[in-house]
């Protein structure tokens, strides 16, 4: 468990947020209510960070409520900087929330957004970020995919802080890849939504 429980936090806030993000552009493509978006001045950014910050926060509480089931619930100790880990959860919830709307611009169904967000996530996670195999141990499109998925760098820092007692300053070259990973997945989806059906 003790092992564990720091590596199932970035995998439950890169699921979940995604999957919260797609659905909110999927279900308004669905329905028609994103002619609203349409016929409005605001600019896709606008809309796209509008809809990305309540589930930033949502994000967020779940990373709270993470952290005190590890500690309280299953004992882990946790022995280096909360403030780090926090604020790389911060970093991390913005870039997953992205990846759900690069995903959702392709996506009109709720379910097809659905399966399509578990399959993007989960499979890089599992297989890519370090969780079961090292990445170094990783090669071809395997090793590309896990040096620049998010989660990688993410599960560093929360391993590294539940049980190594890094601090923000050990883990700052991890920080590097999720503070690049923001603008190229939201700067996608931005680029990718039509701000009108053709």
């Amino acid at each position: 468990i003790i092992a564990m429980v720091p590596a199932v936090i970035p995998i439950l806030l890169l699921i979940i947020p995604a999957i919260l993000t797609t659905l909110s552009v999927a279900r308004e493509k669905e329905l028609g209510s994103i002619i609203n978006f349409y016929v409005t001045p605001v600019t896709r950014l606008e809309f796209l960070i509008g809809k990305q910050l309540p589930y930033i926060a949502l994000a967020m509480l779940n990373f709270f409520l993470l952290m005190v089931m590890a500690r309280f619930m299953f004992g882990v100790p946790f022995t280096g900087s909360f403030l780090g880990l926090t604020l790389a959860a911060l970093t991390y919830v913005c870039a997953t929330t992205a990846l759900g709307f690069l995903v959702s611009v392709f996506i009109s169904s709720q379910v097809a957004a659905l399966f399509a967000t578990m399959l993007l996530t989960l499979i890089p996670a599992l297989s890519y970020s370090g969780l079961i195999d090292p990445v170094s141990s990783l090669e071809g499109g395997g090793a590309v995919i896990g040096r620049i998925y998010p989660t990688t760098h993410f599960l560093t820092i929360s391993r590294g802080t539940f049980s190594k007692a890094l601090g923000f300053a050990d883990l700052g070259g991890s920080f590097v890849p999720l503070l690049i990973a923001i603008p190229v997945l939201l700067g996608l989806s931005v680029a990718l939504l039509k701000k009108q059906e053709t």
